[in-house]
């Protein structure tokens, strides 16, 4: 996905992963997560609940801190 973000100069990536946001960065590419892409969705008016996001997130095995859990809610107005 890196690669070809960089090939098609695509500045901003959707990546979850520590490694990968790493790499990405030192590529020099915009970085945002599942919770960042949700956050904007709700901000353009889809019904988007990103406390139930995460809470399916979590169910399904993805791993979220409670800070970044915390930052999503107060960027999305629900905390």
């Amino acid at each position: 996905m890196i690669a070809t973000a960089l090939d098609l100069e695509i500045p901003l990536v959707c990546i979850d992963e520590t490694v990968g946001r790493r790499v990405a960065r030192l590529a020099g590419l915009e970085i945002t997560g599942s919770l960042g892409m949700l956050i904007k969705a709700k901000k353009r008016g889809f019904p988007v609940v990103i406390k139930q996001a995460a809470q399916l997130m979590h169910e399904h095995g993805i791993w979220l801190s409670s800070g970044v859990i915390s930052a999503a809610l107060a960027a999305a107005g629900e905390a």
